[in-house]
């Protein structure tokens, strides 16, 4: 065979950083061998640079589908250069082992990402002989490196620079981050058959997610956790790393907020729970009405805004401490205010991003396995509601049922939301009872002083008795929206109608668990 110290095989998608890093290789004595786009960049740049097709003897064919699958290539990235058996066969063969593998795949996950991308286009785009080197070389990683992230490049050269050799430990590492890649590439392909196919949801869940973040700890100080994540739907400007709760929060603040686009609108959240939501002219007036509804509660908590913030409701929001504060940008004099506090964390969002959240899987771990369900996300239709009750509702207190209708759908179950047509007034959520949650959003409104008379009540799921009917009724309450589909409706109908109470079944249930 011919004396070739050692020898790379490289072979990128993503080219960034490849130039410089093949010419360190050259540097210390590398053979390096290439294929396609990457030969071409390479050999332009004044690399010495070898064809696949110069080893295996055999030229690359089907507009390139066929290149590396060659026993000339992979016979030296599998041999086990502690194994003499092998060591005999690439001298018989007259093959020459390879020490490092630099691959990485074709963007698929970008390409289907396009809009109406064609079957044709993405298949093209599915990477065979590069995901099969990548594998090899991981599985072989005593005798060979794999490299799949351009971040490894100066590693590996400090490495080489210092012993001539690449450590067991970094080879480990790098055959993990390896088969993560392809796990990951494989993942993103599987799903998109299955979403081609129309399966409402995957007969064969693939869940392949890079580290977005360190989290400080999980929900409480002993557990540990992490983000896994590949869209960036909120951009943190100021503050100390998230927390894995302030991420629960984010979240249900802006699946909340989605839901109020068409005014200035501010909703302040504690633990995963909205206490207070308002709309109004302007941002200032919209806090001013979501801090009413409890005034206890925002104290850290998340304030979430559906507009700039600027200095004026800044101001406002400033007067206690809140741990975030989400809009979709900030005021230049409104940051430098809200950046004083150093733990507070200041968040950005866009909102034609978090449409990406309405055709997305709802996934929780539970009993050692995963539940996948739709998301609960902007899917009401008002064209499908029903007018129940003898009494039809006048405008005002429709505008008050949608108000309560969005208001609730964000709250956990047992739900109860009595709102105006803008603002909440007394919020009860996550009791075993729908009678509890109804006395302790009465509770809520009486304790900070707001006027229940006239206001509409949202329940997330149907009343299965009359009795909170009886007890809202007595208070003023003059409408109703709730799902329906309980076997008493009608004794719930009949209650509304005793109490001149107006009452629409919206047919949709929203439990939030």
């Amino acid at each position: 065979m011919e004396n070739i110290k050692k020898r790379a095989i490289i072979s990128v998608s993503d080219k960034t950083g490849i130039v410089e890093f093949a010419r360190k290789l050259e540097q210390l004595d590398f053979e390096i061998i290439s294929t396609g786009g990457t030969y071409k960049k390479l050999s332009e740049d004044g690399i010495k640079v070898k064809k696949v097709s110069e080893i295996t003897g055999f030229p690359e064919i089907m507009n390139g589908r066929v290149k590396t699958l060659h026993p000339a290539i992979h016979g030296g990235i599998l041999a086990d250069k502690t194994n003499p058996e092998h060591l005999a066969e690439l001298k018989k063969q007259n093959i020459i082992p390879v020490d490092l593998v630099v691959v990485n795949l074709y963007p698929f996950r970008k390409t289907i990402s396009q809009p109406n991308v064609s079957l044709k286009y993405a298949i093209e785009n599915i990477d065979i002989g590069g995901p099969t080197m990548i594998r090899a070389a991981a599985k072989n990683f005593k005798s060979v490196a794999v490299i799949v992230d351009k971040n490894d490049y100066d590693l590996i050269i400090n490495e080489l620079t210092e012993k001539w050799d690449i450590s067991f430990e970094t080879r480990h590492i790098l055959a993990k981050k390896a088969f993560q890649h392809t796990a990951e590439y494989d993942s993103n392909i599987a799903n998109y058959f299955s979403k081609i196919g129309e399966e409402d949801l995957p007969s064969q869940l693939n869940i392949s997610l890079p580290l977005s973040s360190e989290m400080r700890y999980g929900e409480n100080p002993h557990q540990k956790a992490r983000y896994y994540s590949e869209d960036n739907l909120f951009t943190k400007l100021h503050g100390k790393k998230l927390s894995f709760n302030n991420l629960q929060d984010i979240d249900g603040a802006l699946k909340t907020i989605f839901d109020f686009r068409e005014r200035p609108t501010i909703a302040i959240f504690k633990h995963c729970n909205p206490c207070g939501i308002g709309v109004a002219d302007n941002l200032v007036d919209a806090y001013k009405k979501a801090f009413a509804t409890d005034t206890i509660s925002p104290f850290g908590g998340v304030v979430v805004s559906n507009q700039i913030l600027d200095l004026d409701v800044a101001l406002e929001i400033n007067k206690i401490f809140t741990e975030i504060i989400i809009a979709p940008d900030f005021t230049e004099d409104a940051l430098d205010k809200l950046k004083k506090k150093k733990n507070r964390r200041l968040i950005t969002y866009d909102f034609a991003e978090l449409a990406k959240l309405k055709n997305s899987f709802n996934v929780r771990s539970c009993l050692n396995g995963i539940l996948v369900q739709d998301e609960d996300f902007d899917c009401d239709n008002p064209k499908n509601w029903e007018v129940v009750t003898k009494r039809k509702p006048t405008e005002l207190e429709m505008e008050k049922m949608k108000f309560a209708w969005k208001s609730v759908n964000h709250l956990k179950s047992n739900a109860i939301a009595i709102c105006r047509k803008d603002r909440t007034i007394g919020l009860g959520m996550g009791q075993p009872s729908r009678i509890d949650s109804t006395e302790i959003a009465i509770a809520k409104a009486k304790k900070f002083g707001l006027e229940i008379k006239g206001c509409a009540l949202g329940s997330d799921a149907f009343f299965p008795f009359r009795d909170s009917i009886d007890t809202i009724a007595k208070l003023g309450i003059t409408a109703v929206i709730q799902p329906g589909g309980s076997v008493r409706d009608e004794e719930v109908i009949t209650a509304c109608d005793e109490n001149n109470i107006t009452m629409v079944f919206t047919g949709m249930r929203h439990f939030r668990h």
